[in-house]
């Protein structure tokens, strides 16, 4: 699906009356030294062309994007010799660099998404979000744990050689680091240029209830980038679930996490998400069953309390 012209010139000049008055969006106050480099999930813009999806990040005041380049993504990586560099291309020509990605690699026998990496590299990009190991069913959680090393090993080797930092996203529910201190474990005595986590917030709240501090405080030296997103816990068919919702209308404690970042000297590259219903967007959906207008607006919105938030953690 193509950007809808006419709201895309609504919001061409919604973000350029934003660059007047200093609203707050990455973007648009990048003189401002303490402010976060916020990059879009661009699995909430899977319904746009890579132009369009590039044209309407900058316009709603993103520092870049966050690329899916993964099965269901912006770019499949058997395609990204022929799909990657157009999507780098879109993302040049709208004045911003490619640093950011998502993949599904979890070993380097993974063929096609390990060529999808050195084409990225060689096109700019920095930085990966890798793909989940599951406990193998039967296995000891240390033989769990030692299957994981051994994958580890192989892919922090091949980022050294591609100059890339692979990140792996503490992700709540029957994965691998869900628990943190194993994903602590993992990356004891990794070099963090080449191999690091993807610190989630959110993730960690869920499982890790108010014991975050605890998980951040061990993986600290190892996070290079981070997911933004927020949820709340509510009760279906009997049942306490996470719902996910817009930033700041939940349960994580981003004064306390932010101001957690500045004591540590942390201030990593941030991927927004926005995965509360969005009319399929949460989904990657190609074709959303809401206005364009009440995404790009969710998404304004969500940016400026993130930065609203990070700057208060200051005080």
């Amino acid at each position: 699906m193509q950007l809808d012209r006419r709201e895309f010139g609504r919001l061409a000049a919604l973000g350029t009356a934003g660059l007047a008055v200093g609203s707050g969006s990455g973007r648009a106050a990048t003189d401002n030294s303490d402010l976060l480099n916020v990059n879009l999930f661009s699995k909430h813009l899977q319904f746009l062309d890579y132009q369009d999806m590039a044209d309407a990040t900058v316009e709603m005041g993103f520092d870049g994007v966050d690329l899916t380049v993964r099965p269901g993504g912006h770019v499949m990586p058997e395609r990204a010799e022929n799909d990657l560099p157009k999507a780098v291309e879109a993302i040049r020509r709208a004045g911003m660099s490619p640093k950011m990605l998502v993949s599904s690699v979890t070993s380097v026998d993974d063929k096609d998404v390990i060529q999808s990496l050195k084409i990225a590299a060689k096109l700019g990009f920095t930085h990966y979000r890798m793909g989940y190991y599951r406990p193998i069913k039967g296995n000891s959680l240390l033989k769990n744990l030692e299957f994981c090393q051994n994958e580890l090993d192989g892919l922090e080797a091949f980022n050294s050689e591609q100059g890339l930092h692979g990140a792996y996203q503490n992700h709540a529910g029957k994965v691998i680091g869900s628990y943190v201190t194993d994903l602590a474990h993992l990356l004891d005595g990794r070099d963090p240029r080449w191999m690091g986590c993807q610190y989630d917030i959110r993730h960690a709240s869920v499982d890790g209830g108010s014991s975050w501090p605890l998980g951040l405080s061990y993986l600290r030296s190892h996070i290079r980038t981070m997911p933004i997103k927020d949820f709340t816990w509510k009760k279906q068919n009997g049942l306490w679930k996470p719902q996910n919702v817009p930033l700041g209308q939940g349960m994580v404690d981003f004064q306390g996490y932010f101001k957690a970042l500045r004591e540590y000297g942390i201030k990593p590259q941030v991927s927004l998400h926005l995965e509360y219903d969005l009319g399929g967007v949460e989904h990657g959906e190609q074709n959303i069953k809401i206005p364009q207008k009440e995404v790009f607006a969710a998404m304004r919105r969500d940016l400026k309390r993130l930065h609203n938030m990070w700057e208060a953690s200051a005080g």
